[in-house]
């Protein structure tokens, strides 16, 4: 068995342990910001749950550029996913495990042929929604001047900013928050744009469809008038056989 072949066995093996690996960053990002002020323990705990999760993406990634049979190839089409894997040793922030693993996840997801695209679509929308929310919160919960002090206000902050609406009751006043803001305008944009690419390809396909549909019941019908009028020639010419030959028995 080739390389190719084992590196897709690996995927597919290894894809609903990290995306339940995934599910278990989600809890461990969201109880300390949820629950505050979290106990030291519990802290510590979902550190370490972080780290893990992170460290399985990173040796994911690292066996499947083990398993890849053109390595320069596969780290050239993958960069994203190194950048993912080495941006959080460069600088341990919290914000940047959460911004790798969402990364390495959906750059999985995207792997997987059974995911269709309304169903990666919905995923993201509820994905930046719960990790928007939870990351301002942590960020501008204890600003001075910040207005985003419950989970409320940031789930209706990350609404109103991933579909671009921006009442402006709820904004960030710090600098990082403010980069959250644009990450989250940029994603509803562009899930904004995914939406209606995936709507206007099914009706031009739905139009397509009934013009082949059309032209095939036209196609018919012409090859139905056709042997029609096949039929009346042959008809016709045996009709002027018969009474020439009538015609040719009453001479006689």
């Amino acid at each position: 068995m080739d390389d190719l072949s084992v590196q897709a066995r690996w995927e597919r093996r290894t894809q609903r342990p990290l995306l339940a690996l995934a599910l278990a960053f989600a809890g461990a990002y969201a109880v300390p910001i949820v629950h505050n002020p979290a106990g030291p323990s519990v802290t510590s705990a979902c550190t370490v749950v972080e780290w893990v999760v992170w460290g399985s993406f990173a040796a994911d990634y690292l066996m499947r550029l083990a398993l890849a049979r053109h390595r320069r190839v596969f780290v050239r089409t993958h960069w994203l996913d190194l950048c993912a894997v080495v941006v959080p040793v460069l600088q341990p922030l919290r914000l940047l495990r959460l911004v790798s693993t969402l990364i390495l996840v959906g750059r999985r997801a995207r792997m997987a042929e059974q995911i269709r695209l309304t169903t990666y679509v919905a995923g993201s929308v509820v994905g930046l929604l719960m990790f928007g929310s939870l990351a301002v919160l942590s960020v501008e919960r204890d600003a001075p001047h910040g207005n985003i002090k419950t989970l409320g206000d940031a789930v209706w902050w990350s609404f109103t900013t991933m579909t671009t609406v921006g009442y402006g009751d709820h904004a960030p006043t710090t600098g990082l928050g403010r980069m959250l803001a644009v990450g989250l305008m940029l994603s509803g944009i562009a899930l904004l744009g995914v939406v209606t690419a995936n709507i206007a390809a099914w009706f031009i396909a739905r139009f397509e469809r009934d013009d082949v549909e059309e032209r095939r019941q036209t196609e018919a019908i012409e090859t139905l008038a056709e042997e029609v009028r096949a039929l009346r020639a042959e008809m016709a010419e045996l009709s002027a056989r018969v009474e020439v030959s009538l015609r040719e028995g009453q001479r006689r």
